[in-house]
Parts: C-alpha cells; sequence; structure tokens
C-alpha cells in the first residue's frame, strides 16, 4: 500500500527537480490540473493509469522509489554511483584484474580454454597429421554410414 503524504513529498521531488509547477506537470504528463490537485492537497490517491504516465514522460523516475521509496531518484545516477563503487572497491582491496591475454576460468574446477586462434589452429593441424599417419599405417576393419531417417550401412573389409 503507497503512503499517500510519502507519496506527495517524493512527487513535489520531482517536481522540484525538474523545475515544474503543478499546472505546467500536469500539462506534460497528460491529466487534469485538477486531478493533480487533488492529488497534492491528500484529497485524491493516486491511480495506476497516472504513475504510469509520470513513468512514460520522466525516464529517471524509478517505479518503486515513487511509489514506496525504495532506490533512489534520478535512477540514472544511481547506476553511475554503484559503478564507481564497485570499481573503487577493487582498487582499495587490491584484487587483481586479468591482463589483456590472461585467461581467468569459470570456477575452481574447470578448464581453461585456449582461445588463441593461432595455438587452436597449430593443435588442429597437429591433429590432422596424427589421424593420416593412423590411416595409412592401418587397415580400414569397418565403415558404418548414418542416415538422417535412422537407418545405417555397414560395410565389413574382406
Amino acid at each position: 500500500m503507497v503512503n499517500i503524504d510519502d507519496f506527495i513529498k517524493r512527487l513535489e521531488i520531482i517536481l522540484d527537480y525538474y523545475g515544474l509547477n503543478a499546472s505546467s506537470f500536469a500539462d506534460k504528463i497528460g491529466v487534469q490540473r485538477s486531478s493533480l490537485s487533488h492529488l497534492l492537497s491528500g484529497r485524491n490517491k493516486p491511480s495506476l493509469d497516472f504513475i504510469l504516465k509520470i513513468l512514460d514522460v520522466f525516464p529517471d523516475v524509478d517505479l518503486y522509489w515513487i511509489l514506496n521509496g525504495k532506490g533512489t531518484f534520478p535512477k540514472n545516477t544511481a547506476q553511475i554511483d554503484t559503478t564507481e563503487n564497485v570499481f573503487e572497491e577493487v582498487v582499495k582491496q587490491n584484487i587483481p584484474t586479468p591482463l589483456n591475454n590472461e585467461i581467468i576460468p569459470e570456477n575452481l574446477f574447470s578448464e581453461i580454454k585456449d582461445t588463441n586462434p593461432i595455438n587452436s589452429l597449430d593443435t588442429k593441424k597437429m591433429e590432422s597429421q596424427n589421424i593420416a599417419k593412423e590411416s595409412f599405417s592401418s587397415e580400414i576393419d569397418k565403415i558404418v554410414i548414418f542416415y538422417k531417417n535412422g537407418t545405417f550401412k555397414s560395410y565389413v573389409s574382406d
């Protein structure tokens, strides 16, 4: 449930922030001036339509902040502050960060995959050479062909 007195205070903060009076605010969001006047006086409660119009016209207004005071206004500055705080904490705690070529595993038990394309090509080339050597040194015993319909044919050497 929305506390009307607190809601009115937050609405006044929005008016001050954008430098608007009640009449111009009402015109901007597309509601009757009398509706806003009744709301600011505490006579009426805000409708969902009224809240949605505020959020539509003023994207810096956070839904949870306007309804119950949780969060911050304007919401864009809260996201920037959070990012800066995280960076400051990393610097304060001297947490090592990966260098450009350093690969960090997802967790303690995951394998590190080599993302260097040159190493990957070298490995594939060596694997194909090993397969070629094996095929020249041994004879084919059996070939099985699988079809998309689920059937297969098997050819066995004599």
